[in-house]
């Protein structure tokens, strides 16, 4: 009853507050709702389902950004832009259709991002912590994976004379851009360093050496450069920091063997953003670009002089691959939604969310719909919460104007579990003096752990494009790369492209 009472005092007072502030506000007008669903039904009848082949296939994919990431996102972007920010219409808001993904993996309720990535890149589900492989392999069991190698989208894509390429926040040895090309029966074989005896003994090969034995991929873009390079090779950017430094314990130096492998074609390697400005895509066959040592650099973190951003990266990628007459598969990770998440540091990871919209709508800018499938979705969620009864346009970092029963206030933004949890004989942190909207604040959590887990709600799918239509509805994640590769007449089924001459035809007969 008290918290009903103060609710309805809040919404009064919130009542009268719009009013002294602005007396005839637009929204209060039923037609402003009402012309608004009629724009948007217009829309939607004016839209025909595009059933063409997919020449090009571009899938974002937002590690751990479940739907209240989404959602909080938006918010943020509007409120960047000084608007209220709940009205806010992100690109990724544009797209037309829109279905959830169930991310259990075989062996778990709460997924990884190694084994939802076999799911959507390889169509097939799996165990944690397993990439490219069937739920027949074991985690961390070399000998295991034997024979149970699973191949991705990327794959079917490259062996139908597709131009393919990926490109990451994160280091491209990571779980998403891995599974695009490399079969481990751990995630964590970054380098042969990272190998244990048993692994070795069978002959398991570690992922960064996969990048350049298992698909020849066309653009390569994100962090890693220490798993590629031989053990105490200096890095180029951080020459003094030890922990930089190349890793490998085999001598290689899979960059130079990359630039080896190219001779002949017009090969890039960068790892700042000079170079990587000056690389032309019009005359580029091949691109690697590995601006760091491991995963890039947080968005709000980013040196632009340095590193550019995934909007950058992802237009380089597009207009590079674009050269192929055959098309293009194109993966673009923003991988550090999730690692910010798992820090409870929801101030970043929305930011990078935000980020990932920005080069979701460059793809849009330089890609045609009647041609171009974009998908966009996520791996898993994490126990992040929008709660309280904040006004408006508060702040989506900010405090609840609701205090809780002990008489302090709280975030709009919690975790369920994460390093947030400060609790002191009983008693939780007073934040009245604390500025929550900071990049590096720690939002409060329920359960104390170091790093916040993953959540196990479905995620959002949105498509837009030829046959995007097929992503309506709630799917198994594992159906995503069905449908992508269905509709773009790549992979083992093909009836799609094998029905279209007839269908042509038939039209052609019966006349316009």
């Amino acid at each position: 009853m008290e918290t009903y009472r103060l609710i309805t005092s809040l919404s009064l007072i919130l009542q009268l507050l719009s009013r002294v502030s602005s007396p005839a506000t637009v929204e209060e007008s039923p037609e402003f709702w009402r012309s608004q669903a009629q724009r948007t039904l217009q829309a939607a009848l004016d839209r025909t389902p595009n059933t063409n082949v997919a020449k090009n296939i571009v899938l974002f994919l937002g590690d751990g950004m479940g739907i209240t990431t989404y959602t909080a996102a938006r918010i943020l972007k509007g409120q960047l832009q000084n608007q209220s920010g709940e009205e806010t219409v992100t690109n990724m808001d544009t797209f037309p259709y829109v279905g959830l993904a169930k991310t259990y993996s075989v062996d778990f309720q709460i997924p990884d991002s190694a084994a939802t990535a076999t799911a959507y890149l390889c169509g097939v589900k799996t165990n944690l912590n397993t990439i490219g492989v069937s739920a027949a392999a074991r985690n961390g069991v070399c000998r295991s994976q034997k024979g149970n190698e699973v191949t991705s989208i990327l794959r079917w894509a490259k062996d139908a004379g597709k131009a393919v390429g990926i490109v990451t926040t994160t280091r491209v040895q990571h779980a998403t851009p891995a599974t695009s090309y490399a079969h481990s029966a751990s995630r964590k074989w970054y380098s042969d360093a990272d190998l244990p005896a048993s692994a070795r003994t069978n002959n398991c090969t570690d992922i960064a050496s996969q990048l350049l034995s298992n698909t020849d991929i066309d653009v390569i873009i994100g962090g890693g450069r220490k798993y590629m390079t031989p053990r105490g090779t200096r890095d180029p950017e951080y020459p003094r920091d030890y922990s930089s430094r190349g890793r490998r314990k085999d001598g290689r130096h899979l960059i130079q063997e990359w630039q080896s492998l190219k001779a002949g074609k017009v090969a890039h390697y960068v790892w700042n953003k000079t170079d990587f400005d000056a690389v032309d895509p019009e005359t580029t066959d091949y691109l690697m670009a590995l601006f760091e040592p491991g995963d890039m650099h947080f968005d709000l973190e980013r040196d632009p002089l340095m590193d550019p951003s995934i909007a950058e990266t992802t237009e380089k990628a597009i207009r590079i691959l674009s050269r192929n007459p055959n098309g293009f598969f194109l993966l673009v990770e923003g991988g550090r939604i999730d690692q910010a998440h798992h820090a409870g540091r929801g101030s970043m990871a929305l930011h990078e969310a935000v980020a990932l919209d920005r080069a979701v709508g460059k793809a849009l800018e330089l890609t045609n719909e009647e041609e171009t499938l974009i998908v966009v979705t996520a791996d898993h969620s994490h126990p992040l919460v929008i709660n309280g009864y904040p006004f408006r346009g508060n702040s989506i970092l900010g405090k609840s104007p609701l205090w809780a029963s002990d008489m302090m206030p709280f975030t709009t933004l919690m975790y369920g579990n994460g390093p947030g949890n400060k609790m002191e004989g009983g008693k939780r942190p007073d934040i009245r003096k604390v500025d929550t909207k900071t990049s590096g604040y720690v939002q409060l959590a329920a359960v104390p752990l170091k790093s916040a887990t993953h959540g196990g709600e479905d995620v959002v799918i949105l498509a837009r494009g030829p046959m995007a239509h097929l992503l309506q509805g709630v799917h198994e994640q594992s159906y995503i790369a069905h449908a992508m590769a269905y509709a773009a007449c790549v992979g083992t089924d093909r009836r799609h492209c094998a029905a279209r001459p007839a269908v042509a035809a038939a039209r052609n007969q019966a006349g316009p």
